[in-house]
């Protein structure tokens, strides 16, 4: 195996993690509107030790950036990891100006303030673009699979 397929599992496999927890979110979304506030709470500390998969994001980001050096010469293939990079960073950029502040406001979701349903609204659906986001890197990565020169 060469160091370009390497770099690629590497970049295709932390990417894939990383998409199954923002999916995890979307598919839970319409069934997390529907809870009360005290409900909402209780679910919301299924994801207490979530903050780890910050190590995987930004260890998933880092190994594109290899690719992306790996790859440069192939131009086909550099504009799919571009676009990868350019996703798995606005889905940052959602995740740091959307729903961190939100986990501030409410202390990780175990204080409920007043405005908790609008919060709901911003934390659900933040995490729901950022899954978009994500599956739009996993699939840009895939796609440079599919239009890698062979050597």
């Amino acid at each position: 195996m060469n160091r370009v397929n390497v770099a690629s599992f590497v970049s295709l496999t932390l990417t894939a993690v990383v998409m199954a927890g923002a999916v995890a979110h979307l598919l839970e979304l319409p069934a997390k509107m529907k809870l009360n506030g005290p409900e909402y709470l209780t679910v919301q500390q299924i994801y207490r030790g979530w903050a780890l998969l910050g190590i995987v994001i930004y260890a998933a980001l880092a190994a594109t950036l290899v690719l992306l050096i790996m790859v440069r010469a192939q131009r086909r293939v550099l504009r799919r990891v571009v676009l990868a990079i350019l996703c798995m960073v606005a889905a940052q950029v959602v995740f740091w100006g959307y729903t961190y502040p939100v986990n501030q406001e409410t202390s990780n979701w175990t204080l409920l303030p007043e405005h908790w349903q609008q919060l709901r609204v911003r934390w659900e659906f933040s995490h729901a673009v950022g899954a978009v986001l994500q599956f739009s890197a996993l699939t840009a990565l895939v796609a440079s699979l599919l239009v890698r020169e062979a050597r």
